[in-house]
């Protein structure tokens, strides 16, 4: 069968469910409405990064991407879907690769125009705070932001697809990024900087130093999210559907 034909269905799909539109809404809204709060009153940081500051709301609002690509897959393991979806297409890897193109697609789209409507209502709210910052950080910072947003989606659709439940994805991954970051992150050192959402983040600083920069640090993220792909593409090949 054409790919084309079986990423419309994947599309049609991921536009008519509502959770997926609704999480797409949320990340936008989440992410600006938190880099606006940080941007009135983050100048008072000892570590103050404008780029990071005005990009600050990506944190809270990576939980609705991680939404969004969990969701997208585990709708295919409710009411027998996925027996029905793989009558229509037996190849299972064409299906698999159709999935992920219709995830990652709109996840990129939403997550450049959260980026650019997030620095821009960041800014505003750093004020003089933010002058310094370049026009080719802000560019780095932009696209950064949206290509990990679209990663951490497709790390969750990965994740998904190998536990055949999005609850148990969701069940790991959200406190994972919630208590590994914020929590045990300085007690572990630089290993902390290679998990896949520390390592992506890289990118949304102005400054910094490490082991890692803003593009090797995507990379690695890039490299998680191609694991738990890989391993997704393994279980919807050779487990029963």
């Amino acid at each position: 069968m054409p790919f084309a034909p079986v990423l419309h269905s994947e599309w049609l799909k991921i536009r008519t469910l509502r959770s997926l539109p609704g999480a797409l809404l949320a990340l936008f809204a989440v992410t600006a409405a938190f880099s606006s709060l940080a941007g009135t009153d983050g100048s008072a940081d000892p570590d103050f990064d404008p780029l990071f500051t005005a990009l600050s709301g990506v944190l809270p609002g990576q939980i609705a991407a991680i939404s969004f690509g969990a969701l997208a897959v585990s709708s295919e393991y409710h009411g027998g879907a996925l027996r029905l979806t793989l009558a229509a297409v037996p190849q299972r890897g064409q299906w698999f690769a159709a999935k992920v193109t219709a995830i990652a697609v709109p996840a990129l789209l939403v997550g450049l125009v959260t980026a650019v409507t997030t620095l821009a209502v960041g800014r505003a709210g750093l004020g003089s705070a933010a002058d310094g910052l370049t026009a080719a950080q802000q560019v780095r910072g932009v696209l950064g932001c949206g290509i990990y947003l679209m990663l951490i989606a497709l790390f969750a659709a990965g994740l998904t697809a190998l536990l055949r439940s999005g609850v148990a994805a969701l069940s790991l991954l959200i406190p994972f990024i919630l208590v590994v970051s914020f929590v045990i992150g300085d007690a572990v050192g630089t290993v902390a900087d290679f998990t896949p959402d520390k390592a992506g983040q890289i990118i949304l600083y102005q400054t910094y130093d490490g082991t890692l920069g803003p593009w090797s640090g995507l990379a690695v993220t890039a490299l998680w999210t191609v694991g738990a792909l890989l391993a997704g593409a393994w279980s919807v090949r050779r487990r029963d559907a």
